[in-house]
């Protein structure tokens, strides 16, 4: 039956028309229907009804379709229309249907990865076929790899209103990540003479991350006579990056000392590198042969600035003040020197 040229029939006086049983109908062609208003008929649980089924009907044309425009019809007398026996209609997929007559679902059947995986698929643990084993040239990475590594922090030239001179202050470990042997040596020159130095040779145990024990032996020389010490301490990384390093010495007729170092490094940029230090010296009985009052013996604190050429050459400049206390500061007087001091400082910090 062609609807299409049927302009004008009004449809408003159809009551109790059953549709059910005409089958072919084409509706695309039907211009001006307006569905918009039929009565009885719930649109909103249509979603998912398929059209496609729907014998003569061609859902290629209804795309855009305005039904509220079909001229003629009157669908808000279109009572009692009965869509039930319409041939090709789908409600299996109309929410709000009775459930209990949908098909049931079988999803044992369903392979969701699509079949095998093609020939160039990753392995799953994206190893690509690699075996887990040591990494080249790391040693394997257990603790027991013997390494050893040099570092000058500060090799550099002083001026300053007591003296101008020379300073050094290095170390060099060798050993594993959990037994180092260690060397230190911290001294300088001035006006020709060898100054105040001290040299270190300690065991290191680490004991947490970035942590270790040390024990061994120093040696004073240069100023006055030589003095031997065992020395115990720790040194490693406070929270927030903090360089530690703390020891206690036992030396000979009863001497004792304690020596606390800090440093950080404060990056400007990534090569440019703001040092701040503090070194601090207590003694527990004087020593007047080479000018060490018990108690509170002196501060150092420096101020470096350095540039990297290379992490492993870079040059600084900065300042140094020290100040010696208590009976190191009346040996200091007693022997004309200064008791506080202000160093221009500039040098290099080398790494091997």
């Amino acid at each position: 039956m062609d609807h299409s040229k049927m302009e004008g029939m009004d449809h408003s006086q159809m009551e109790g028309m059953d549709h059910s049983q005409m089958q072919g109908m084409d509706h695309s062609k039907m211009e001006g229907m307006d569905h918009g208003q039929m009565q009885g008929m719930d649109h909103s649980k249509m979603d998912g009804m398929d059209h496609s089924q729907m014998q003569g009907n061609d859902p290629s044309k209804m795309e855009g379709m305005d039904h509220s425009q079909m001229q003629g019809m009157d669908p808000s007398k279109m009572e009692g229309m009965d869509h039930s026996q319409m041939q090709g209609m789908d409600h299996s997929k109309m929410d709000g249907m009775d459930p209990s007559k949908k098909p049931a679902m079988d999803m044992g059947s369903m392979n969701m990865q699509g079949g095998s995986a093609p020939p160039d698929a990753r392995d799953p643990d994206y190893s690509d076929g690699v075996d887990a084993g040591a990494m080249s040239g790391m040693g394997g990475m257990h603790g027991h790899s013997l390494l050893g590594s040099v570092i000058v922090d500060r090799l550099e030239q002083f001026h300053g209103d007591d003296a101008n001179g020379q300073a050094i202050d290095a170390q060099a470990w060798y050993g594993s990540d959990l037994n180092k042997l260690w060397f230190k040596l911290d001294g300088e020159r001035s006006d020709g003479r060898l100054g105040a130095t001290r040299s270190e040779l300690l065991w290191n145990r680490a004991f947490a991350t970035y942590w270790g024990w040390q024990a061994g032996a120093r040696h004073d020389f240069g100023e006055g006579p030589g003095r031997n010490w065992a020395a115990f301490g720790l040194q490693g990384l406070a929270p927030y990056w903090f360089d530690v390093q703390a020891t206690a010495y036992i030396g000979e007729a009863g001497r004792t000392a304690l020596r606390v170092e800090a440093e950080y490094e404060l990056l400007l940029t990534q090569r440019l590198i703001l040092q701040p230090d503090v070194e601090v010296n207590v003694y527990g009985k004087n020593d007047a042969a080479r000018g060490i009052g018990s108690g509170f013996s002196d501060i150092d604190v420096g101020l470096r600035l350095r540039y990297e050429i290379t992490r492993k050459f870079a040059p600084y400049v900065g300042v140094v003040w020290s100040r010696k206390f208590g009976k190191t500061a009346d040996f200091a007087r007693a022997d004309f020197g200064q008791v506080e001091d202000t160093q221009l400082v500039a040098g290099v910090r080398l790494w091997f």
